[in-house]
């Protein structure tokens, strides 16, 4: 089996804060005398019913580690620090979420906390030889008018290069606000040409699909796993070609399935879905981007080629330049003919690139 490490992907499901590493969060929260709940540094992935008391406790969770990024230098470090791990992980292109309003009234506003971020992006981008974008998103949790606001602000630095904005979301618990009254915030964002890329489709059903994607128009879904239990929905977003960003490990930790064999990795791919592999939370989830693709050769059984496949679909989901991804595409190719320790190399010719 060839190493799933080397495989260029891209990775468009992290969350900012999510994607700390434990260490790191022990250091922030020992310098800013935070005293944290043990799930956080225990190193146990979470898993906790798919109710709102489980909501409940993963954004307590989620609040407890937000409240240790304190400072620009905080900032800085955990966006290095993700760039440096997913490098690590064969990902040559993140594009990494963050809603910027938590960490505002630390560095001076809103637009500073976007711009460190940005910043950070373009250096860590350099440092570790990996594209690392941003995706602005607003919070359910909050009015409508706030998500505008922040689609104002990412468009301001609309781009497709790193520490530039590439689309816009929309997080939180899904059974909260309603969706289209965040339309208008995601209407400034697709006249700037950044993605749409909402949360929906992980702890709610088709029908909850169904109405970001009539409000919301996405081009990516964030999670959209459960679109397969429709299968004229799961139709219609192939027809258009809105890809899905499936993230195993928080589909369980959060209690929608019950174990990854339980993930419909296989069926969504098998219909036809653009599936972008992701990690959404790793400090809460135990488990990076490399899980995810390790899981589907082990627990769903996709071969070399078709794992191949998935990496490409993550860079056609991507909002990367038409060069990166050629670049992109080229290296899944070279992982694919590269002789299999196992066995005999395979050949390209039934695996293009193409398209």
């Amino acid at each position: 089996m060839r190493d799933l490490a080397k495989l260029p992907k891209a990775h468009l499901h992290l969350h900012f804060t999510g994607s700390m590493r434990v260490p790191t969060l022990r250091d922030l929260a020992a310098g800013h005398g935070v005293r944290l709940p043990s799930a956080l540094t225990d190193g146990d992935p979470l898993r906790v019913p798919a109710d709102e008391r489980g909501w409940f406790r993963f954004q307590r969770l989620y609040d407890a580690a937000r409240a240790c990024v304190r400072s620009e230098a905080d900032m800085r470090r955990l966006v290095d620090e993700a760039a440096a791990d997913d490098a690590a992980e064969g990902s040559r292109r993140l594009e990494i979420q963050v809603d910027p309003t938590s960490y505002a009234p630390f560095v001076g506003g809103l637009t500073p906390a976007v711009e460190i971020v940005l910043d950070a992006a373009r250096a860590a981008s350099a440092a570790h030889d990996v594209e690392v974008a941003v995706v602005v998103a607003a919070s359910r949790m909050r009015h409508p008018l706030d998500a505008r606001t922040l689609a104002r602000l990412a468009a301001r630095y609309a781009g497709d290069g790193p520490g530039e904005v590439v689309g816009f979301g929309l997080s939180n618990d899904e059974r909260r606000g309603d969706t289209a009254e965040f339309a208008a915030a995601f209407r400034i964002a697709r006249r700037a040409g950044l993605a749409s890329v909402p949360h929906g489709g992980e702890l709610l059903g088709p029908a909850h699909v169904r109405d970001v994607v009539d409000a919301l128009h996405p081009d990516r879904l964030g999670h959209g796993v459960r679109a397969g239990e429709d299968p004229a929905l799961l139709a219609e977003l192939v027809e258009r070609e809105v890809a899905l960003e499936v993230c195993p490990a928080s589909n369980v930790g959060l209690g929608v399935y019950p174990d990854t064999a339980a993930v419909p990795l296989r069926p969504l791919v098998e219909a036809g879905a653009r599936v972008a592999l992701g990690a959404d939370d790793p400090l809460l989830f135990s488990s990076r981007l490399l899980d995810q693709y390790v899981a589907a050769r082990e627990v769903h059984g996709f071969t070399d080629a078709e794992l191949a496949d998935l990496a490409r679909s993550s860079v056609r989901a991507s909002r990367a330049s038409d060069r990166t991804k050629r670049r992109m595409l080229s290296g899944v190719d070279d992982w694919l003919v590269a002789p299999d320790p196992a066995g005999a190399p395979l050949s390209s010719a039934s695996h293009p690139s193409a398209g």
